[in-house]
């Protein structure tokens, strides 16, 4: 143990091999071993060698920070490789790649910023901090030269967020829409296929492990509303305010409530009658004065509409452009295992030296204020 950092060491055989000039491999600190945090340490610990960039260049765990020591031994994770003190582990030198998966905002937001302050790359998952404090970040990694990458904090395990920086850049996007949130689609394809209630559903989505113990960021749109921000930052060169995003329209079937919390069983039976389905629906479109308008609302939706037949936890997104029409990317939109994999592509972009999420798009701009609004 070093008598004045974190509990991790380097004797173990799965931990980190001392810097060789020769292989210089890229060392990897993890914060964070809950649901994806524990998918990623095990990619490395299981298929490390499949963490390898084409050109050779290694990824190789430095070390994981975690809450409680003991309980992630129990979980497989080598002691020598743990410490409680993530803070350390941004600080160490010796740590070259940084992957935030704590959530939430603090010490997130912190630990990002100082990571990226001190050059290091890094992977995040984080959409709550992105959405929020977008620009910030993004102007720090651009100043220090850091990459910054966040596939995972949109759909999942879908590849959408690489495709809009880079396949799609030549195209003027004029709307992004799709279903981003999989605890909110499970609900109303419960209450569509079983004919009860949405706190009935939301109950037993809560019992099975669906929904979160306090689901205010999932029903009320919020979360959707992060995603959102994110996908608009690559789709229109812009960093909205999340509060900018209209969760509420008196006139459908959310009856003035945000996200789907006002939807009831007789709303769905009467969307149903008129062959419509309905679905929380996050868009983001240029507007004909060319400002970005934004909301995560309740629709009705044909029932034959692709978005309508995104059913259970999935999510579909889909983008309008010109030239190329409309394209679209469907998938398993949460999850360890569908997260951990983007985390992890955006762990071998790097060490491909494929730069950050926004590859080689101009840095963002910010709304002026009341734009979108």
């Amino acid at each position: 143990m070093r008598p004045d950092g974190p509990r991790y060491h380097s004797h173990d055989d799965r931990a980190a091999p001392p810097r060789s000039p020769m292989t210089a491999p890229l060392r990897v600190a993890v914060l964070g071993a809950g649901t994806v945090g524990r998918e990623v340490v095990r990619a490395f610990l299981e298929r490390g060698e499949d963490l390898r960039s084409a050109d050779g260049a290694t990824l190789v765990l430095a070390g994981v920070a975690v809450r409680d020591v003991a309980k992630a031994v129990a979980t497989g994770i080598p002691e020598a490789l743990l410490t409680d003190a993530p803070a350390h582990l941004v600080a160490d030198p010796d740590v070259d790649v940084v992957v935030e998966l704590l959530g939430g905002e603090e010490p997130a937001r912190t630990l990002i910023a100082a990571s990226l302050g001190a050059g290091k790359a890094v992977v995040t998952a984080n959409k709550h901090v992105i959405a929020h404090h977008g620009p910030e970040l993004e102007g720090l990694a651009r100043r220090t030269g850091a990459t910054f990458r966040f596939e995972a904090s949109v759909g999942g395990g879908i590849p959408v967020l690489g495709p809009l920086a880079t396949e799609l850049a030549a195209n003027r996007i004029q709307r992004v829409r799709g279903i981003l949130n999989g605890t909110t689609n499970f609900v109303l394809t419960a209450m569509a296929q079983e004919g009860r209630d949405y706190a009935d559903i939301l109950a037993a989505a809560q019992a099975a492990g669906y929904a979160e113990a306090d689901p205010t960021a999932d029903v009320e749109g919020h979360d959707a509303a992060n995603k959102l921000v994110i996908l608009a930052r690559l789709a229109f060169g812009v960093w909205m305010d999340p509060a900018t995003v209209a969760l509420v329209d008196a006139g459908g079937p959310g009856h003035g409530l945000p996200g789907i919390t006002g939807v009831s069983a007789g709303d769905v039976t009467l969307a149903r009658a008129d062959g419509e389905v309905i679905k929380l629906v996050a868009t983001a479109e240029r507007g004909l004065d060319g400002a970005i308008v934004a909301s995560v609302l309740p629709l009705r939706l044909p029932a034959a509409a692709a978005l309508a037949c995104t059913d259970g936890v999935l999510n579909r997104i889909e983008i309008e452009a010109e030239p190329i029409g409309v394209v679209a990317f469907s998938g398993p939109g949460a999850g360890g295992a569908a997260t951990s994999s983007a985390v992890l592509g955006d762990l071998v972009a790097i060490a491909r030296g494929l730069g950050s999420t926004w590859a080689g798009l101009a840095p963002a701009g910010v709304p002026p204020a009341g734009a979108g609004s």
